[in-house]
Parts: structure tokens; sequence; C-alpha cells
């Protein structure tokens, strides 16, 4: 299937034509801003207190004020103010979620505080404080995401308390699990999606349709694919050596067959050129780490390569080392995602609005 990516100017140019404005949360480098903004949204103020994070922003939603403060010590009417405005049509957020991520320790990490980017933080109560910011706001239609690890095991009682807290903030609201591969991206990473509409309005939260494709490996790289070392093993940008033969993870590579997940490490995969890629995380950038790997070369993918199956603009600016870039694109919701996510909010819910 034919894959394209907007460029940066393309998006610039379709942003804020749909008549609505966003306030974001959580903004980290902006993927899900970008999504909207492809929706055609106006992000009027965002909210992120990672730096690295706030600079790669900076760079690509130029304009947008961010707040650099934690989400603990501001509250909805600090960002209205940030965003010069009285009411606002959407509030977007995604809590860091490693504490509920199925590939993390989960409840023996809640309630304490860990690394998080270049910061520590306690992660598994962000998601009220997202609610107070929302009860604050009052906006027409919210949309927030997560891990669906949210939804097993000990997580649910978490999950059923945040539904409780976001419902008692006055919206009708509803959590679906969303494949990305079935919103245009070339990667499988399943997210819950919660979408909520503000009770007076009288209309249900709705998802995306799946797309009756899925954009591959292939689709998104092409002829980077085709020809055997073509890139080569430094990443273009930064220099970094992304071949891992020197670590542990580079003999197992040798023993996986294409699609596999490693037994031995959790997360190695040498991916299928033939389906989407498998979940890109933060730790995408650690060059000895087991996660997602090139399928023919004994390599991580290159950033070019990163934005792509992120589904990122080709000229999307990041800043820093390679593993910090790497990271923000991992940590980020994929824009294309958030795109089908944001147009059907507008065309099933604000368009309908009197």
């Amino acid at each position: 299937m034919d894959f394209v990516l907007p460029s940066m100017e393309e998006v610039r140019r379709v942003r804020g034509t749909n008549g609505f404005t966003a306030i974001s949360t959580f903004s980290g480098c902006g993927g899900s801003c970008l999504g909207l903004e492809m929706a055609g949204f106006e992000i009027r103020a965002a909210s992120e207190f990672v730096e690295a994070a706030r600079d790669t922003y900076r760079l690509n939603h130029d304009g947008v004020p961010i707040s650099p403060a934690d989400i603990r010590e501001i509250n909805g009417k600090h960002l209205l103010a940030l965003a010069g405005l009285d009411e606002v049509d959407l509030l977007e957020g995604s809590p860091p979620c490693a504490a509920f991520s199925t590939s993390g320790k989960r409840e023996d990490g809640w309630g304490n505080v860990s690394n998080y980017s270049d910061t520590a933080q306690r992660s598994d109560d962000l998601f009220f404080e997202f609610a107070r910011i929302l009860n604050d706001i009052q906006p027409k239609v919210f949309v927030a995401e997560n891990v669906k690890g949210l939804t097993v095991g000990t997580a649910i009682g978490y999950f059923k308390e945040i539904l409780r807290r976001l419902r008692s903030c006055g919206y009708r609201v509803e959590a679906r699990i969303v494949d990305a591969s079935r919103c245009g991206v070339p990667q499988k990473r399943e997210r819950l999606i919660f979408v909520g509409v503000r009770e007076d309005l009288g209309l249900a939260p709705v998802f995306p349709a799946p797309l009756p494709t899925r954009p591959t490996v292939r689709d998104a790289l092409g002829e980077y694919l085709s020809i055997p070392a073509h890139v080569g093993r430094f990443d273009p940008e930064t220099g970094e050596d992304l071949d891992f033969t020197r670590y542990a993870i580079g003999r197992e590579y040798k023993n996986l067959r294409l699609g596999v997940v490693s037994r031995k490490y959790l997360n190695l995969v040498r991916v299928s050129p033939v389906k989407p890629c498998l979940t890109i995380t933060a730790t995408a950038g650690v060059v000895g780490a087991a996660s997602v790997t090139h399928p023919f070369e004994p390599r991580k993918f290159n950033l070019r390569e990163l934005r792509a199956l992120c589904s990122f603009p080709a000229d999307f600016e990041l800043t820093g080392t390679y593993r910090e870039r790497a990271e923000r694109i991992g940590r980020s919701v994929p824009p294309l995602m958030m795109k089908r996510v944001g147009e059907t909010i507008r065309d099933e819910i604000l368009r309908r609005l009197p």
C-alpha cells in the first residue's frame, strides 16, 4: 500500500483550519499534538516538565506556549490563561504509563518515585492529576491515552477508579483499546484510549473505525530495506554506532527468524518487513538493549527509520543524542494514530454541536 507522511510545512498549513481549539497535557515532544494538528486542530497551550522534551516540542510547534511546571503544581485556570482562552473544545493528555506496563514492575512499583527520562517522579497517580485539570477546564471533549496493561490483572482496580473519577467531572466516558496499525501507523502499538464528552452536550464518546489494511515496515521504509547495508551501521544524524553485535543480543539476533520475539531477551525482535513493526518503546535508542531491530542488518533502526515507523514527518526536528532522540519518539503517541482519533471526534462530536 502507499504510505505517505506529510512534511512539517504541510502540517503547519492545515493546523487550526477546522475551527476547534485544544490544550495538551503531558505533551512530551508533541506526538499527540502533531496528530491533532494534522486533523486541523489549533493547539493553544501545552504542558511538559521534562526539559529535553520541551526543547523538541518548541522546535516543531512554534508559537505554542508550553508550561514547564510539574502537572501537580498547576491548575486548569493556569492552562486556560496560557492558552488565552475562556473555554476550549478539546483537552488531551497521555499520563506516563510505565507503572502499568505489562513489561514493568507494575504493582511492585506503585507509590514509588522512579526514573523517568532525565527526571524522577511517581507516575501511578498522574491520571488523577489529569482528572483534576479536566474538572477545572471543563472542555467539550477530552481524550487520554495509556497502556492496555491498565486493564490487566491487579491494575483493573486503578482502571475502574480512573473511569469513576473522570465521570465524576461531568463526562460520559468510554475507554477502548486501539491498535495504531489500524490507524495508518506501520507499527502494532495497542493503546488504551479514553474519550469523554461533557454530559450537557448529549452525545456519546466515539472511536475511529479500524482501517481495512495495515501499513508494513516495507511500506514505511521502502528502498532502504531492498538494498543491503544501504544506510550502514551509523545513524546519519548523530553518528551513533547502531551495530549491536558487540552485545549479548547480537548473538541471539542471528538465531531469530523474521517477526519472532526472542524467548531469551524480552522485547528483542527481528521485525518482519511484510508486517507492521512491533511496539517501539523508549528503549529503542539503547543500542545494547532488547527491543525492535532491523530485519536484515544487526543494528537498531536509525532516526530516519524510527520517524517513519512511528509516523512522524521526515523533517520533524529532534535534539540531543541518538538515545535521547529515539526516546522522545518511543514515548510518543504516533501522530497518525491521534490524527484518526482527532478526526473522529471532530466529525462525529464537535461538528454536530450547535
